[in-house]
């Protein structure tokens, strides 16, 4: 089954709503950064949402960076998506082993720890990008998104993000982002809440067989969901050569001249997609060249 993320509406626009499947994104995050199964199930929650959140943006050229820093022995968590939904990720540990919880599932909050911040950046094409830092409230990462909306874009919302694995193999994974908008009555949060209250896990639904779209009709159950767009997402890098030739550039003259002499070549790698670009001896120099001119 494709990945996909619906975008709809609810309750005559009271309320928006993103429900995305994306088992093959979080299957190649795996398999490209050999994650342990805790670290595929936090990168894996934190690609999903950051997928639904580039959907937010308005703009083609709009970018979304999401970088959860728990100070749990993960490291960091990064995710960056375009407007289009597609997202390139890494942790910086992909190999951190944590015990479960007594009842056998990850323990994704011991392993991302919640001493620390979400930060999430938006370029908007202006000068500066906008970013701001919060608080995290859990490591759980699904509640310290939906603490960040409420605090951030004072948007009351409700983050739900699974990622289900067998030993090696990603086997369900997905999300849902629900918000009330500032003209929501008593009446729709009301539904709302008792929606989500008796709402099963979004793995467990997944696996049931429900799509997004059933899914959309369970967390909106009589509040009149409407689908607005249904995207094709996925995990995608868009490194080259060229574009990572820029590293070797921003070393400076100097530093890459001692590179050539000493080394005479330089392997520099892609932290998204562990890609590798060799450059020889010939090429650095044409790089050097460029740079005196």
């Amino acid at each position: 089954m494709k990945d996909y993320v619906l975008r709809a509406t609810a309750g005559d626009g009271q309320v928006r709503a993103f429900v995305a499947t994306t088992r093959n994104m979080v299957e190649t995050a795996r398999d490209l950064h050999k994650t342990s199964k805790v670290a595929t199930a936090a990168l894996g929650r934190t690609l999903t949402a950051t997928s639904m959140m580039g959907l937010m943006m308005k703009n083609d050229g709009d970018k979304i960076t999401v970088i959860i820093k728990g100070g749990g022995p993960i490291g960091s968590i990064l995710a960056t998506a375009n407007s289009k939904g597609i997202v390139k990720g890494y942790v910086d540990n992909p190999n951190v082993v944590v015990e479960d919880y007594e009842n056998g599932k990850l323990n994704v909050a011991a392993a991302v720890g919640s001493e620390g911040t979400v930060r999430v950046t938006k370029d908007l094409g202006l000068r500066e990008p906008y970013n701001g830092s919060y608080p995290m409230v859990s490591g759980e990462i699904a509640q310290d998104l939906t603490y960040y909306f409420a605090v951030s874009e004072q948007t009351p919302s409700v983050v739900a993000l699974g990622v289900l694995t067998k030993e090696e193999e990603v086997e369900y994974a997905g999300g849902f982002i629900v918000q009330l908008m500032p003209d929501a009555t008593e009446e729709t949060i009301s539904k709302l809440e008792s929606n989500v209250a008796n709402l099963d896990s979004i793995t467990n639904m997944l696996k049931e067989g429900k799509t997004p779209e059933d899914i959309l009709n369970i967390v909106l159950d009589g509040l009149n969901p409407q689908i607005l767009d249904k995207y094709d997402v996925g995990f995608e890098c868009e490194c080259s050569k060229e574009r990572v030739e820029g590293v070797l550039i921003s070393i400076g003259q100097h530093q890459l001249a001692e590179i050539i002499e000493e080394d005479k070549k330089a392997e520099i790698g892609c932290q998204f997609c562990n890609s590798k670009y060799m450059f020889d001896e010939d090429e650095l120099k044409a790089i050097l060249d460029k740079m005196n001119k």
